[in-house]
């Protein structure tokens, strides 16, 4: 150890330069980590913040066909697709407790959900109506976080609607407004308003309690989905497929309805993997060819080792170690510069209200991983010239 850190004080300069090279290498592998997984966090928090993880509906209606025609015979036929209608997920009450029961899955919320129109005035506009248990409900979107206006209540005649859609009806907290579905009209009081994230959603989201949805929809005592909530997001597909094979309803896994969403995130992640890949690569490059420069500066240094009687083993060892050396300060070097720059996004990059765009952080795990990686790559950096100088001939190395 005591030889290699000489070697390394003895070329300061290329020390220094090859250090601050591995600590550049570092900072932009863990920041570029910290930042991709702060930007998925927060596109999935966004997302998923005003739909549930898994859907579970009930199937939908197709045309049966009037006969099976025989084998080898063909026919001639035009099916005209069956218009779907609201339908209640069978013996939804009964399902409920068997989903709750399951290791993966944290809580299911009933819903009845619909088309209709909100009026007030003169006033109307086309809403998605949505019946539910509050309770259960704010477990799956966390709906009493989103409220910017009044308090999260959903008692008998009440309801909870988006604020651009408040905006428009020109409806402020305990105002009333009409909800028609076409058939069925029901006056209710305005008790909070809600920002799920996205526009369109606050511009149509009428929340009710779930037996005025069962009634404005007729759909008594039924609900047209079951909305589940998995212990691992990522996993929702998973569990979804294993739902379709045990149960005859229609399941579908938050990352179906964003297939977009989902192969956007992929390619993010390919992309930090390939930029990490990019970058080691250079790390490693950079710690060979100064340890390469240090063999051939150092080769009368070398040969008198050897002919001290110090072993190949040891000289192979030397340099190793100044290749781990250089790895482990150019690694935490590069942690420090990681986390200034992740504390100088967070400070100075801001959105349109003044707040920091997205949460990011260095997980400690990342940081350990990331420094890890560095050093080990200094090692295998420092393999071919530790060879090397260790295959000197001690004779020749003398007199050169």
């Amino acid at each position: 150890m005591r030889v290699a850190w000489r070697f390394l004080r003895e070329g300061r300069m290329q020390t220094v330069l090859i250090v601050v090279g591995v600590a550049a290498g570092v900072a932009v592998i863990a920041y570029i980590s910290a930042l991709i997984t702060g930007l998925q966090g927060n596109t999935l928090a966004k997302t998923l913040g005003a739909q549930a993880h898994i859907s579970l509906r009930a199937p939908d209606d197709v045309v049966t066909p009037a006969w099976t025609p025989a084998s080898g015979v063909t026919t001639l036929s035009d099916t005209q697709a069956r218009a779907q209608r609201l339908r209640s997920v069978a013996n939804w009450q009964a399902l409920l407790p068997v989903l709750e029961q399951r290791a993966d899955v944290l809580t299911v919320s009933p819903m009845v959900s619909g088309g209709g129109l909100a009026l007030r005035g003169e006033a109307s506009q086309a809403i998605a109506l949505q019946g539910v248990d509050l309770d259960r409900y704010d477990r799956i979107v966390g709906l009493r976080g989103k409220v910017v206006s009044g308090t999260a209540r959903l008692a008998p005649g009440e309801a909870i609607i988006g604020r651009e859609l408040a905006s428009d009806l020109g409806i402020r907290v305990g105002d009333r407004l009409t909800v028609n579905t076409g058939t069925v009209s029901d006056a209710l009081r305005v008790t909070a308003l809600v920002d799920l994230g996205v526009k369109d959603l606050n511009r149509r989201t009428v929340i009710v309690p779930l037996r005025a949805a069962q009634s404005l929809l007729g759909l008594p005592g039924g609900v047209t989905e079951l909305d589940l909530q998995v212990r691992d997001v990522w996993a929702a597909e998973a569990t979804a497929r294993v739902l379709r094979q045990s149960l005859p309803y229609k399941v579908e896994s938050w990352q179906e309805s964003n297939a977009q969403l989902v192969s956007a995130l992929n390619a993010q992640s390919v992309s930090t993997a390939v930029i990490r890949g990019v970058v080691l690569i250079v790390v490693v490059l950079g710690i060979a060819s100064v340890l390469v420069v240090s063999v051939v500066q150092k080769r009368r240094e070398i040969g008198i080792l050897r002919a001290m009687g110090t072993t190949r083993g040891q000289i192979l060892r030397v340099f190793l170690l100044q290749g781990a050396v250089v790895g482990a300060l150019g690694s935490v070097l590069g942690v420090l510069l990681a986390v200034l720059l992740i504390w100088l996004f967070t400070a100075l990059v801001r959105g349109a209200d003044g707040l920091p765009l997205f949460a990011i952080t260095l997980q400690l795990g990342t940081a350990l991983q990331v420094a890890g990686l560095a050093t080990v790559c200094g090692v295998l950096a420092a393999i071919a010239p530790a060879r090397r100088a260790a295959a000197m001939d001690p004779a020749q190395a003398i007199r050169l």
